[in-house]
């Protein structure tokens, strides 16, 4: 066997070279698992973004309600049946004016598809206009309470009702109408 100036036999020599010969493949494997994990992490961040900007469990999660008629039925002024626009939507709605001047939208039977921010329109687009028509000129009566059942929403008393041609379930995140009724 010879030695080396250091004192160590050759063998010595030879299982360091084994040795650093192994070094980089586990280098390798954590280089790798370290890009696995920031993939899958990254991967996960944007599946929570997705998942909380586009509510689509919203499609597979039903909001029943069943709010009464007033409790004075009220003379309807104006109704109308409802119609897809983007989504299957049928129901009526109908405008009720109390007793005491006070008016009412009554949402009856309505059946839509559930979404992430739908509000209720009362807009001066009659139905069947196009895209954006809708949002241009209406008053907002508030969040949709449930795609599914009866409810009333309380009008402003300063609404001009002879300038409303439409009632429209409006999804503010996607600027698209699920349902229009024209109001007769």
């Amino acid at each position: 066997m010879r030695r080396r100036s250091d004192g160590r036999s050759g063998n010595a020599g030879a299982w360091n070279k084994r040795a650093a010969s192994r070094r980089p493949v586990g280098g390798w494997i954590r280089r790798r698992l370290l890009v696995t994990a920031t993939i899958a992490v990254a991967a996960l961040g944007l599946a929570v973004v997705v998942f909380a900007y586009f509510e689509p469990h919203k499609l597979f999660i039903d909001d029943r309600v069943s709010e009464a008629a007033p409790a004075e039925q009220g003379t309807a002024l104006v109704e109308g049946a409802f119609e897809g626009i983007a989504h299957g939507t049928t129901g009526t709605a109908r405008i009720l004016e109390l007793a005491d001047g006070s008016r009412v939208l009554r949402l009856e039977d309505l059946a839509t598809d559930n979404g992430p921010d739908l509000r209720v329109y009362l807009s001066t687009a009659p139905a069947g206009s196009e895209g954006d028509a809708y949002a241009e000129d209406f008053v907002d009566l508030g969040e949709l309470k449930g795609n599914l059942g009866s409810q009333n929403y309380t009008l402003p008393a300063d609404v001009d009702l002879s300038r409303y041609q439409s009632v429209v379930i409006w999804c503010v995140r996607f600027s698209v109408g699920f349902g229009v009724a024209q109001l007769q």
